[in-house]
C-alpha cells in the first residue's frame, strides 16, 4: 500500500517529543505538511528541525502554545490555519495511588488529556465537514479499557476519549470525514523508560529492565517488548489516508496485543 499525503496539513499536538515527535516524523515522510507543537518555542523548534535534517524536503511548522487552556488553543489556531489532519496526542501520566489524588490533580489531567482534544476538534471539525474531508485521532491508550492501579486518573481521561471519538464521528456522519482513537500500548519513550524505571529500579540495565517490567506490570502484552513510537506512527498515517475513509468511530489498536480482548 503506496500513501502519500501531498496536500495536505496536519497539526500533531504535544509533538516536540516521544510518540507525537514520531507520529509527526512519519506524516511528514509520506508528504503532509507538519504543524509540530509543544509548550516551550525551544523544544518545539528543535523538534520541528530534526524533522527537516532527516526529511530535508518536509515542510514543517513549529507552534508553540500551551493547548491546555482555551487561550493557547485559540492562539495556535490563529497561527497553524486550516487543517485536513487533527491528531490529538498531548497527554500526562505519573504514579499515584488513587486514594491520594486530590480534587486539583483530576482537574488537571482532564484539562490536559480530554479537553484540550475536545477543544481543537471544536475549533477545526466543522471546516472538515465544509471541505468534504478530514481525519481526526485522538491517541488513547490501553489504559482507556485496562485501568492501572497505579494511574487510575491517566486512566480515566483516555476511557474519556474513546468517547469523545464516537461522539464527533457521530457528528461528522457521511461529510467524508473521519474521527477515531488510537489506542496505543506500552510505548518506548524517554517518559515511560523513567516510569518503568521507578517501578522496576534504576540498578538494572535497560534490557532486562524492560523484560522485569513488561513481566511484573504489563504481563498481558503479545509481543513482549515494548511498543516503538514509529509503530504508532505507521497507523496515524494510515487511518490519514484516503485508504481508511471506510474507518471512523473506532478504537484502533497498536497494543501488541495487550488487551485480551477480542473487542476494545
Amino acid at each position: 500500500m503506496r500513501i502519500d499525503l501531498t496536500g495536505r496539513r496536519a497539526l500533531v499536538s504535544g509533538s516536540s517529543q516521544g510518540i507525537g515527535l514520531a507520529i509527526a516524523t512519519e506524516l511528514a515522510r509520506s508528504g503532509a505538511a507538519v504543524v509540530v507543537n509543544g509548550r516551550d518555542q525551544a523544544k518545539t523548534e528543535q523538534a520541528a528541525a530534526g524533522i527537516t535534517k532527516e526529511l530535508p524536503d518536509a515542510v514543517v511548522v513549529p507552534i508553540a502554545a500551551d493547548l491546555a487552556s482555551a487561550e493557547g488553543a485559540e492562539s495556535l489556531q490563529a497561527e497553524a490555519g486550516e487543517l485536513d489532519i487533527l491528531v490529538n496526542n498531548l497527554g500526562i501520566f505519573g504514579a499515584k495511588p488513587v486514594l491520594e489524588i486530590d480534587d486539583d490533580e483530576w482537574r488537571r489531567y482532564f484539562e490536559v488529556n480530554v479537553l484540550s482534544a475536545v477543544r481543537l476538534i471544536r475549533m477545526y471539525l466543522p471546516g472538515m465537514m465544509e471541505r468534504g474531508f478530514g481525519r481526526v485521532m485522538n491517541i488513547a491508550s490501553d489504559s482507556a479499557v485496562v485501568t492501572p492501579l497505579e494511574m487510575v486518573h491517566y486512566g480515566m481521561t483516555k476511557t474519556a476519549l474513546l468517547a469523545v471519538t464516537r461522539g464527533y464521528a457521530k457528528a461528522a456522519a457521511g461529510t467524508g470525514v473521519t474521527v477515531n482513537s488510537v489506542m496505543a500500548g506500552p510505548t518506548h519513550t524517554p517518559g515511560v523508560e523513567d516510569f518503568a524505571r521507578e517501578l522496576v529500579g534504576d540498578d538494572l540495565p535497560w534490557d532486562e529492565a524492560q523484560r522485569q517490567f513488561m513481566r511484573e506490570h504489563r504481563p498481558y502484552s503479545l509481543i513482549q517488548r515494548l511498543i516503538e513510537p514509529t509503530e504508532i506512527g505507521n497507523m496515524v498515517v494510515y487511518l490519514s489516508s484516503e485508504q481508511a475513509s471506510a474507518t471512523t468511530g473506532g478504537a484502533v489498536r497498536v497494543d501488541g496485543g495487550y488487551i485480551d480482548s477480542i473487542l476494545p
